[in-house]
This record gives structure tokens, sequence and C-alpha cells, in this order.
């Protein structure tokens, strides 16, 4: 057995206290990630539903739901609603890019680990960058 196969050790069944030490490749954590993400859509699915509603049935409720986004709403900062859409914002964009890679891959049979390795690097990156864009733009930031 040659040195760097002893140097990175493999775990099959790793136990409870591994987990925090354990190197998880890109696509297990773009695969757990689509989990969260498509969970927190469907947990924020009734804010969802509150914003088209306001934003679209007149235009004195879309001025009052444009206003929750400076002023607040319930006592909640309105730099919490921000975060709040921002998490959803980031969970739709991942949970859609991830969607396409998984579609891409069913798709073109694509099953080796170096494609799987930079698909998830790619799906991680796009999510990311599209949301710290979108994000700048919700905080006002161009």
């Amino acid at each position: 057995m040659t040195d760097s196969a002893k140097a990175r050790p493999v775990y099959r069944n790793i136990h409870v206290t591994q987990i925090v030490s354990y190197r998880l490749p890109p696509a297990g954590i773009v695969s757990i990630l689509h989990r969260i993400s498509g969970l927190l859509m469907f947990l924020l699915l009734p804010f969802v539903v509150w914003m088209l509603d306001n934003s679209l049935s007149s235009e004195i409720s879309f001025d009052a739901f444009t206003n929750v986004f400076v002023a607040g709403v319930a006592g909640l900062p309105g730099a919490f609603v921000k975060l709040v859409a921002l998490a959803l914002i980031w969970a739709y964009l991942h949970h859609f890019i991830a969607g396409v890679r998984h579609l891409w891959m069913d798709a073109t049979h694509s099953v080796s680990k170096a494609q799987g390795h930079s698909s998830a690097v790619i799906t991680l990156a796009l999510s990311l960058l599209l949301t710290v864009a979108l994000g700048a733009k919700l905080f006002g930031l161009y």
C-alpha cells in the first residue's frame, strides 16, 4: 500500500463523534444543502404567499409591502425581513441549480467522481454568487 493511501483514511461507518472531523465531498455538501433548501422553501411558503398577495393586490398594499422591508413588521426590524428574504433567495437559487445539476447528470449519465465533484463545485459557486448579487440589490448596494 502506498503512503498516500495510508495518509487519508477511509471512513465507512462513522461514529457520531467523528461527524465533526469527517471531510464531506462537495457532492455530499450539495446534496445536504439541496434538502435543507427544499425544507426552507417549504417552511417559508406562507411568507412567499404573503409577499405575492401584498405585492399584487393593489398599489396601497404594494406600498405597505415595500415599507415592511424598510420599517419592519410586528416588532421585527426591516433588516430581519430582508434576511429572511435573502434566505429564501438562497434556498430557491440553490435548489434550482442543484435540481438542474441532477437533471443534467441523469440525462447525460454523468456519474463519474470527477464530473460529480466539478458540477458540485459549480453548483455551490453559482448559488452563492447569485445570492450575493441579489442580496446586494436587496440591501440597496446598487
